[in-house]
């Protein structure tokens, strides 16, 4: 329970123990297991720390805020939203941080980096101020260290974790609680807001990047609906206190930058480590956690064959949750960065093996049936046929699904090759510098120039960062 409290250390625990171990006998005192009530402390900001970052934040002409899910941990949704509606900087979120505001809030642009929006991504790379707020700047926050192009960018970072605090040679790490430090500081700024050419910069790029979401969730009529539509009907369906699941392939980066958020716990997407298989598991532990709200699950079939036998857990137990299967006979993430650094999607389909040019790239479509699995399981399946209905029978199909009493599975045939609009961002993935492939080459060209923009936080001073 200590590790649990500690807002620094806190996480999931794991206890092994040999079965002979098991079996043993241990005296423990009574007093170790007499109720007792634990308090999650919130470390307040040192003295004088946020008027210094007040000062720099005042100096500043294009502050951003980075928010992570230190944000959420905290419950610090209601202290961010009155601090940005005070001052007007803009929010964009990591993928832990999606719910510290809701999509639609003014000064929410969105997701940052990698799989950021281009509204967020934009005012990223010419911001002098970078606020991070619960955030550990994975490489995907910060596109690879090509984010923030500003030579003189300067960060204030606030975290439980000094590790996290000082990352980026912050200018003001603060080692404190994530709302108990936004109150504070919005205190310090009373009176403080953004230039108004800044704002309207800001008002413009989020209205131009909700545009280009309307366009790419537009039902196209396809037999095979791009990810984008699927995304987009399931999230139509949705009512704002549903939680939206994923963990890995091409979804979490499509569901980061277009997923329109409507609650602090609405998305729960493991994308640390592109956990693949945590989907189903996690339904089923979002479902037992929270009946209240209904777990809609979205994954792919790449991830679903690495691990979905839960859902025999889930029908036994009788939960409830949604969800949205996504056939794209193959790897469609991993098939999409294949062709990126030219490597012309080797083995990411789902196909016969072709004897005669010994490859899995020319066969037939292998006849996999999953709704058929899911149905062998006890599953409750809702099949999508392959028309220009498809969507229009997906949105219908989530109605049903969200009325009735378990666990339903809802699968949709997908075309991989049909992407989400681009968020004009990079992410570093290394690329063989000797290849006699040409796509290769040219990818190994691409990478080199590429890394060019990379920025060294670390530098002696702001001003030689290059």
């Amino acid at each position: 329970m200590r590790v649990l409290t500690d807002p620094v250390e806190t996480g999931a625990v794991t206890i092994c123990l040999p079965e002979d171990v098991q079996a043993e006998i241990i005296d423990v005192p009574l007093e170790f297991l007499a109720d007792r009530e634990w308090h999650v402390r919130r470390p307040r900001p040192d003295s004088g720390i946020c008027a210094e970052a007040a000062k720099l934040i005042r100096a500043a002409k294009r502050p951003v805020i980075v928010s992570g899910g230190g944000v959420i941990y905290s419950d610090a949704h209601a202290a961010l939203a009155n601090f940005v509606e005070a001052t007007g900087i803009p929010v964009g979120v990591s993928q832990a941080g999606v719910g510290s505001l809701n999509w639609d809030h003014p000064q929410m642009t969105g997701s940052v980096g990698a799989t950021g929006t281009t509204a967020s991504n934009r005012l990223a790379a010419k911001a002098d101020l970078v606020i991070g707020i619960g955030t550990r700047y994975s490489d995907f926050t910060t596109a690879s260290r090509t984010a923030w192009q500003n030579n003189d960018v300067k960060f204030i970072n606030i975290n439980v974790g000094s590790f996290d605090a000082f990352k980026h040679g912050s200018a003001t790490p603060i080692v404190a609680d994530a709302r108990e430090t936004l109150v504070e500081l919005s205190t310090e700024l009373k009176g403080y807001a953004i230039d108004a050419s800044y704002a309207k910069e800001i008002a413009d790029e989020k209205a131009q990047w909700d545009k280009a979401v309307d366009a790419a969730f537009v039902d196209r009529k396809l037999a095979k609906p791009s990810q984008t539509e699927i995304i987009g009907a399931v999230q139509a369906a949705s009512d704002p206190r549903d939680v939206l699941i994923c963990a890995a392939g091409s979804l979490p980066g499509d569901l980061h930058k277009l997923w329109r958020v409507r609650d602090q716990l609405g998305y729960h997407v493991e994308y640390a480590f592109s956990c693949m298989g945590y989907e189903i598991a996690a339904g089923l532990g979002v479902a037992r956690a929270d009946s209240s709200r209904t777990p809609i699950v979205m994954v792919g079939d790449g991830s679903y064959l690495m691990m979905h036998t839960e859902m025999v857990s889930a029908v036994a137990e009788g939960l409830k949750f949604v969800i949205v299967l996504i056939q794209n006979h193959g790897f469609a993430s991993i098939g999409h960065l294949s062709e990126d650094v030219g490597s012309e999607r080797y083995g990411t389909k789902s196909r016969f093996r072709d004897g005669k040019g010994n490859n899995f790239e020319t066969g037939d479509v292998l006849p996999v049936d999953l709704a058929t699995n899911a149905e062998s399981l006890g599953m409750n399946v809702i099949r999508i046929n392959e028309s220009p209905n498809a969507i229009a029978d997906l949105s219908a199909a989530m109605k049903v699904a969200k009325a009735h009493p378990t666990a339903t599975l809802i699968h949709i045939n997908s075309d991989p090759l049909l992407y989400a609009p681009g968020g004009e961002a990079w992410w570093e993935v290394p690329i063989p510098a000797v290849s006699t492939l040409e796509s290769t080459q040219k990818a190994y060209a691409n990478y080199s120039e590429a890394r060019k923009a990379q920025k060294k936080y670390l530098g002696k001073g702001a001003s030689e960062r290059k």
